[in-house]
């Protein structure tokens, strides 16, 4: 009964470094947890608006000959095609900053048609996608002339408000304001068109803010 008593006792002692390695090990991975959630969760930082220097709103912009510029409501639009060399630098300071930002190619540069993704090249380790071959051809002749019509090409809304997922870019429908927005799948835009307000928080997170005072009570 002794020896007995003894060997728990032993086996009690040994077996304590190793539940405190694990206590130590939960403690510093439940410390990291609030961190890793909370990087996940924070909201991207938006460019300034060119004209009044607030976040912008990536639904809301104007595109050009060198690609598009966006804006943090539609009446700033009308004054910067009044005069779009006076702000040429804020411009040019939106548009490095968007380059950090994640964006889905929607069409192709030369044609505007639906890109095909089997149909690309790689510029810079980034793939740019045509409609055909044709198309990839006379981008490949002359990339510079068709560096505009690249830039308008994309939408800075990856994910679809409804699931969560990656979007089709071949899946879209208005917002109540006529607002493009993007899903992953035929089934989301009907669910996404009865109750617009609910998923407008997603849509938000990325940047893009819809206007809702047109939305049917």
């Amino acid at each position: 009964m002794k020896r007995r008593k003894r060997l728990g006792l032993t086996m009690l002692v040994v077996g304590l470094p190793v539940v405190a390695t694990s206590l130590i090990a939960a403690l510093a991975q439940s410390a990291d947890e609030p961190k890793t959630k909370g990087a996940t969760e924070a909201k991207q930082e938006l460019p300034k608006c060119p004209v009044r220097g607030e976040p912008i709103n990536l639904a809301v912009s104007t595109a050009t000959d060198d690609g598009p510029v966006f804006f943090c409501c539609s009446q700033c639009i009308p004054k910067f095609e009044a005069e779009p060399k006076k702000f040429e630098e804020k411009v040019a300071a939106q548009r490095k900053a968007l380059a950090a930002l994640p964006r889905v190619q929607l069409t192709c540069p030369i044609s505007g048609e639906s890109v095909k993704t089997a149909v690309f090249v790689e510029e810079k380790g980034q793939k740019v996608y045509f409609c055909c071959k044709n198309c990839r051809g006379k981008y490949e002749d002359d990339p510079a002339k068709y560096a505009g019509k690249l830039a308008n090409s994309y939408t800075y809304q990856t994910k679809c408000p409804v699931t969560g997922k990656a979007i089709d870019p071949k899946v879209s429908a208005n917002a109540p304001a006529g607002e493009t927005v993007y899903f992953c799948c035929k089934d989301c835009p009907e669910r996404f068109g009865k109750e617009p307000a609910k998923y407008a928080p997603k849509l938000e997170e990325q940047g893009i803010r819809l206007d809702l005072s047109k939305t049917k009570p």
